[in-house]
């Protein structure tokens, strides 16, 4: 192995390569039969941060601090679960919270993370606007285009209700159950 780290040297390969092949694996045939022999480091005098198209970690991101906190209850049996930037308002029908109070709404949690609910459990989730041009389309069906056009919050509540979603029958004004 270390003989093997000997054969190529940083001038040997173009800038970069070093930082990119950073382990080499060589199936060995001797007498008595083969060996995988992994040769880490094999050509040594990488040049990091300063390699081309080397990536660099940016400052920490945070999430902003949610905006609407909800009690939601899992009603369903079975374990549900609802991913970062989905429509939280469109979650599952058998989750049970304030619909009205979600509309135009994600969870305030990290990009591509999700939160579970256990079946029957009850917790607090925190969610945050949904960004960019604000249109949401192909989650459950109940908004499918600009979550500000006018008239559109009441129609996905009274989509959402029809279908049966809880939380989304109106009890006010404002709509949404619970």
């Amino acid at each position: 192995v270390e003989r093997g780290r000997s054969v190529l040297g940083p001038d040997d390969v173009l800038p970069g390569v070093a930082d990119v092949v950073t382990e080499v694996h060589v199936e060995a045939v001797f007498d008595d039969g083969s060996r995988l022999a992994v040769v880490s480091d094999p050509i040594g005098g990488g040049l990091g941060e300063r390699a081309p198209g080397a990536l660099l970690p940016g400052p920490p991101h945070t999430e902003p601090e949610p905006v609407v906190r909800l009690t939601v209850t899992n009603t369903a049996t079975v374990p549900v679960s609802v991913t970062s930037h989905f429509h939280f308002f469109e979650a599952n029908p058998r989750l049970d919270f304030r619909r009205a109070d979600a509309y135009g709404m994600r969870l305030a949690v990290p990009a591509g993370s999700s939160v579970r609910f256990g079946p029957g459990g009850t917790r607090e989730v925190g969610l945050v606007p949904m960004g960019g041009a604000r249109v949401a389309v192909g989650f459950a069906g109940l908004v499918d285009g600009p979550l500000d056009a006018p008239g559109a919050r009441e129609e996905a509540l009274r989509r959402a209700a029809a279908c049966g979603y809880l939380g989304a029958a109106p009890d006010g004004p404002e709509g949404g159950g619970r």
